[in-house]
């Protein structure tokens, strides 16, 4: 039984979402709540497996309250929003920097086209984000042998693995978009190639996002549009609900195929079409999160000799998906977020540094 408490001041919301949570016989509502004061009580109080808040809320708003319970009674805590604007998404990605572990679109309510489906999508992710501790202890021992045998195996210059880069990809889930800032903020305008980014995050926080890390980065960010070319230092983010790939030109492909590994983006159709379209001219980053989404198709891009890095375990929110590459030897390098961003620089920075020289 997954114990959630619920903080959300409309009455008429809250009432909704306890009718929702309780559809699920594996969840129970403890409590409810329409203040982030009382929510710290209550998490001190409960204890609960996961806490689901709105952002805006009387007094402390939801970000202070999750900055607050994150620094005293930690538990997973997925936020909603109802709206998508910029400054929803700015606020529900800070929160996300402050520890929340997943950020939705608050529920219309009965009588709505997309509510069952939301619905589904807030249950789903408090059952995941309820076990996200558990998941951060996954196979620690494993992975701990495999970042020694990962680091063991590290080419002795970074030109035999980054030379003549073309494309970064970047793949991330839980805890993800702080993460990607952090490494994104590391790199130059200058960036001599193109960044593809697969983030998996709920429908409808796609724009939003990357208006988010642009003002953020300081980088161009837009969303990826089927058939254009990718520029030099640009980021192009996975749009909603859209598989985005490589085409055979280099153009960005993005199309509604069937979910990979029950995703949509997924990083493995991203990863994949890297290894496939560039070989060792790809670069690939696997960033925190659930699930092993990515970590096959990586190991693929090492085979064909690119450059490939996942982040550290101390660094990760959750230990899945980066676990999984290093447990594969998928991972030439093993690091955290702000050493990513050095290496992407070092590496590719320096590669196309050479290629001006030379031209």
């Amino acid at each position: 039984m997954i114990n959630v408490l619920v903080v959300e001041d409309s009455r008429a919301s809250r009432d909704y979402l306890v009718y929702v949570l309780e559809t699920d016989p594996e969840i129970r509502v403890i409590d409810t709540t329409d203040s982030g004061e009382a929510a710290l009580e209550l998490v001190a109080k409960h204890r609960p497996d996961a806490v689901l808040m709105d952002i805006h809320l009387p007094g402390i708003d939801g970000l202070e309250t999750t900055r607050r319970i994150m620094s005293s009674n930690p538990v997973p805590i997925v936020v909603c929003t109802a709206s998508t604007s910029f400054d929803q998404v700015r606020t529900a990605m800070l929160a996300l920097e402050a520890g929340a572990l997943a950020v939705l679109k608050k529920p219309k309510g009965l009588g709505d086209p997309d509510a069952d489906a939301e619905a589904a999508a807030i249950i789903q992710a408090l059952k995941l984000m309820s076990e996200v501790k558990l998941v951060k202890r996954w196979n620690r021992a494993a992975a701990a042998t495999a970042v020694v045998a990962a680091a063991a195996a590290e080419p002795e210059t970074l030109a035999a693995v980054a030379r003549d880069a073309a494309i970064v990809a970047i793949g991330a889930s839980t805890g993800g978009p702080p993460i990607v800032m952090q490494v994104l903020v590391g790199l130059l305008p200058t960036f001599p190639v193109p960044i593809l980014l697969v983030q998996h995050m709920a429908t409808g926080f796609a724009v939003g996002f990357a208006e988010w890390l642009a003002t953020g980065s300081g980088l161009p960010v837009r969303i990826a549009r089927g058939g254009e070319m990718p520029l030099p230092g640009h980021v192009y983010v996975a749009p909603d609900d859209h598989h985005l790939r490589v085409g055979p030109r280099g153009e960005l492909q993005t199309t509604r195929d069937a979910p990979h590994h029950g995703l949509r983006p997924s990083v493995g159709i991203l990863f994949r079409s890297m290894a496939e379209r560039l070989g060792r001219r790809a670069v690939g980053v696997l960033l925190t999160g659930m699930g092993r989404d990515g970590a096959e198709e990586l190991k693929l891009m090492a085979d064909q000799g690119a450059l490939t890095i996942a982040q550290d375990e101390a660094s990760c929110v959750v230990f899945g998906m980066p676990a999984e590459a290093i447990r594969l030897g998928a991972a030439r390098f093993v690091l955290p977020p702000q050493k990513i961003a050095g290496l992407l620089t070092t590496a590719v920075g320096s590669v196309g540094r050479r290629g001006q020289s030379d031209g």
